[in-house]
């Protein structure tokens, strides 16, 4: 199978595409237009396959999109594309606006176009696998609820509210054109090469050099959290053997509060990094609370039923477990994290990459 990969050079894109190269038979083609959190290193595994192609490019360009269908001719698309940061999303929405909800709305009819024309028995096999967020939810605040896929929408940020349009957009060319579409909606994801503005990459990075470890308010946001490498595993179940017009949603069945998730990371470094930063006693008294996010959704909490009953799809890692290995990482590949703090991954990029 041809897999088109939007976003691939992100967090989440890029372990879908490791995931793939290294354990699979498929070729996959990843077009990413590398604004910030795009970082191409995270692909070094795998960058020399010759089932793995990069093609530097922006959802929002239709045109190139085209080209780019009729040149690669792929049987799925996996869109994970977007900007994902909610505090970005509160400083500037702009950028959200259109990548999120204008980008998904020029790949769905580049998609749709292209799935048009193809013979009918490679139409009846295409899929197109639209990835979102459980954020599109809002808020379980108050309640020992689950969101599952038949929760209605009540998104709190712009960000959430842009990936509830894109999700909203995806049903629609299901309905109305009869676009094979498929969607997730998955709960936080944590593990290797996350970008570091995110909370567990940035405990991490944060306590290493001795910085305050921020937490938003009392730290008693509720969030589930699920291992970016269980997660790979699930979309590429949901492309490969999900029903069309099916939503599944994808947790990890670990729900905690932001200051336990501190909490346990500052007592993995005190085993695995014993050798604190000057002035240092203890990782956690540089826990540090600060002013509350805009409109903090307080819980989310992900029932994964759905997916396990008629897909067979679990996670094998448990919090704790995925937690040491995110940590350990982080630990162990310190010249990413550096290229990453320092910028120094774009320059690589711009000196690898040309756009097409």
């Amino acid at each position: 199978m041809k897999l088109l990969i939007t976003g691939g050079a992100g967090f989440i894109g890029s372990a879908v595409i490791r995931h793939i190269i290294k354990n699979k038979q498929d070729h996959v083609l990843n077009i990413d237009k590398l604004t910030y959190a795009g970082n191409l290193e995270s692909l070094n595994l795998v960058s020399t396959s010759s089932r793995y192609q990069f093609i530097q490019a922006d959802i929002c360009d239709g045109e190139h999109l085209k080209q780019i269908f009729a040149q690669y001719q792929p049987d799925a698309v996996m869109h994970l594309a977007a900007e994902s940061h909610v505090d970005r999303s509160i400083s500037g929405p702009a950028a959200f606006i259109e990548t999120n909800i204008v980008g998904t709305y020029q790949l769905l009819e580049v998609a749709r176009q292209y799935w048009a024309a193809l013979d009918p028995e490679r139409q009846q096999s295409f899929k197109f696998h639209h990835i979102s967020t459980d954020e599109v939810y809002g808020d379980l605040e108050g309640t020992t609820d689950l969101f599952t896929e038949q929760t209605p929408y009540s998104p709190s940020s712009p960000y959430s509210a842009s990936k509830a349009s894109s999700d909203h957009l995806v049903r629609a060319w299901h309905r109305t054109y009869g676009l094979p579409v498929l969607i997730t909606n998955c709960s936080n994801n944590y593990g290797p090469y996350h970008f570091p503005e995110k909370l567990i990459p940035l405990i991490i990075l944060n306590a290493l050099e001795g910085k305050p470890l921020p937490v938003y308010g009392k730290g008693n946001q509720i969030r589930d959290w699920l291992y970016v490498e269980d997660h790979a595993r699930a979309l590429y179940t949901v492309v490969t053997q999900g029903q069309v017009g099916e939503t599944y949603n994808i947790g990890g069945h670990n729900e905690k509060q932001n200051i336990e998730v501190v909490h346990a990371i500052c007592e993995l470094l005190e085993e695995l990094a014993p050798n604190k930063p000057q002035g240092v006693v203890h990782y956690k008294d540089l826990i540090q609370f600060v002013t509350d996010r805009p409109g903090h959704d307080v819980r989310y909490a992900i029932d994964a039923s759905k997916i396990q009953q008629d897909l067979n799809w679990i996670p094998e890692e448990t919090f704790e477990s995925g937690l040491r290995k995110t940590v350990q990482w982080y630990l162990d590949n310190t010249a990413w994290v550096q290229h990453v703090k320092s910028g120094e991954y774009q320059n690589w990029i711009s000196q690898q990459y040309k756009a097409d």
